[in-house]
C-alpha cells in the first residue's frame, strides 16, 4: 500500500550520503518530527535533468531551513554512487542536505513512485510537524520540478489558512466568511 495525502508519511531508517561525512549516515524522517519536511525523489544519479533539480534545490535551501524544513533528496542509487557523483560534478557542490541511498527500494515503494527499472519518478512530498503526508506531485522523467512552487506550496500550508489560487507569501488568506459570502453569490 502506498501513501495518500492525509496520512501518516512512511518513515524507514536508511544510510543517506551527507557532504562532509566520511561514511553513510543513519537517516530517518521520524527523526525529524516537530519539523516541516520536504522529501524528494529523483530518478538517477549521473542524469542530466537531476543534477538542474539538486542544484536548484541546494540554491534555496537557506530558504526552506528559514521556513524551518528540512530538506531530503532520494534516490536508488547507492551510497557510493551518490558520493562519487556529489563530489565529482560541480553542479552539486553546493548539496548540503541529506540524499537517501533507497536501494532497496523500500523507501520509493511505501511513497508509490518506484519504477519497473528500479529508477524512482520524479516527485515531491511536503510532511507537516506531526508526521501527516500534505502534499504529494509526481511526473515522468523529461520534466523538472519547480522548487519556487515547492517552496511556494509549503509557506501555503504554513499559514494554516485557506490559501487561493496563485496565493504568494504576504498576500490575503481566505476565512469562512469569504466562503460564506461565495456561497451567497453563486
Amino acid at each position: 500500500m502506498t501513501v495518500r495525502v492525509g496520512q501518516p508519511a512512511p518513515v524507514h531508517r536508511l544510510d543517506a550520503y551527507e557532504r562532509g561525512e566520511r561514511a553513510p549516515t543513519d537517516f530517518s524522517l521520524a527523526d525529524h518530527r516537530g519539523k516541516w519536511v520536504v522529501l524528494f525523489f529523483y530518478p538517477r544519479d549521473f542524469t542530466f535533468v537531476c543534477a538542474t533539480e539538486l542544484a536548484s534545490f541546494a540554491e534555496r535551501h537557506e530558504d526552506f531551513l528559514d521556513e524551518r524544513a528540512v530538506v531530503v533528496a532520494a534516490g536508488t542509487d547507492s551510497y557510493f554512487s551518490h558520493k562519487a557523483w556529489f563530489e565529482s560534478d560541480p553542479r552539486l557542490a553546493d548539496v548540503n542536505y541529506p540524499v537517501i541511498a533507497d536501494t532497496a527500494h523500500e523507501l520509493s515503494r511505501s511513497y508509490g513512485v518506484l519504477m519497473e527499472d528500479g529508477a524512482t519518478h520524479r516527485a515531491t512530498f511536503i510532511i507537516d510537524p506531526t508526521g501527516l503526508l500534505l502534499h504529494m506531485s509526481v511526473n515522468e522523467h523529461d520534466v523538472g520540478r519547480s522548487v519556487d512552487e515547492v517552496l511556494r506550496t509549503l509557506r501555503a500550508f504554513k499559514t494554516g489558512a485557506l490559501c487561493p489560487a496563485d496565493w504568494t507569501p504576504g498576500a490575503t488568506t481566505l476565512t469562512s466568511d469569504d466562503v460564506v459570502a461565495a456561497a451567497k453569490q453563486s
